[in-house]
């Protein structure tokens, strides 16, 4: 059982590493508002009932003082206290479960639901036909009508399989909590972790609906090196730069919100707001 205890009207923000998690983009969102907004470990989720661990392996290190640990892969929450925001933060960084997940979700949600949640922000990755040369393809959809009137979301309209996002996200309305899931397309031929083009870009689109400024660290400049490296590759073998330059004619056919105007407005005051917050 997570015991959050008392928050200031508390936004939740989750990912979940595995079949929801191309490249560890999403995760990494999850990782990067860790570090920047020092968030305090809350609680962690018993692993025993929930995951296989001939699937899912416990792991074997060290830590800072060179003392080997064992740790158990779970779903770890967290919370933070940014400053300049007039809420606190849940930071839900997991591992999907390979059974009982709609126990594990009642779970994770009896913690949240006590803590007041009033929102949880779902993040998600996964592997498209999208030419690196171009922005990320990010997302941002919602089952809950007043979620998607109100912020302009598009409903959601997927069919087909779905991972523990979907259904969490789905628990949540279950239980009167709104939630918006953000995904983002990943490059299928340059998959390998990590991808910080696309992290930046799940969390630019969460700064944008959460109406938020963070921190950035280094991560515009792991994105530019990502950038360079998958040019390098594209360049080095002639197929893969003849498929990258049919993604491209491809994508630009169509319109791109994210060279639209109200886009480009969206970012200029992101980036007006993080400057008066250095």
């Amino acid at each position: 059982m997570i015991e959050l205890g008392e928050l200031n009207d508390p936004v939740v923000i989750a990912a979940f590493a595995g079949w929801n998690d191309a490249a560890e983009s999403a995760t990494g969102v999850v990782d990067h508002l860790i570090k920047v907004w020092d968030a305090e470990l809350a609680g962690a989720i018993d692993p025993e009932e929930f995951y296989d661990f001939q699937v899912t392996r416990p792991l074997v290190g060290f830590d800072d003082e060179g003392v080997r640990r064992l740790t158990w892969p779970t779903t770890r929450v967290y919370v933070a206290h940014p400053d300049g925001l007039d809420h606190d933060v849940v930071l839900v960084r997991g591992i999907e479960p390979n059974m009982r997940w709609r126990a594990f979700c009642s779970e994770l949600l009896a913690g949240l639901d006590d803590a007041g949640v009033r929102l949880v922000v779902v993040l998600g990755a996964l592997l498209a036909d999208s030419p690196h040369t171009r922005p990320i393809p990010v997302t941002a959809s919602s089952s809950d009508p007043e979620l998607t009137d109100a912020w302009d979301l598009e409903p959601s309209r997927y069919s087909g399989p779905t991972g523990i996002t979907g259904v969490f996200a789905d628990a949540c309305g279950r239980v009167s909590i709104p939630a918006v899931s953000i995904w983002a397309a990943i490059p299928h031929y340059i998959a390998h972790p990590p991808c910080p083009k696309a992290t930046l870009a799940l969390l630019g689109k969460a700064e944008e609906l959460l109406d938020i400024s963070v921190p950035l660290g280094d991560l515009p400049d792991e994105a530019q090196a990502w950038q360079r490296g998958a040019d390098e590759l594209s360049a080095e073998d002639p197929e893969v730069a003849e498929y990258v330059a049919t993604l491209e004619q491809q994508r630009d056919t169509t319109d791109l919100p994210e060279a639209s105007g109200e886009a480009i407005a969206a970012e200029f005051e992101r980036y007006l707001r993080r400057r008066n917050t250095d």
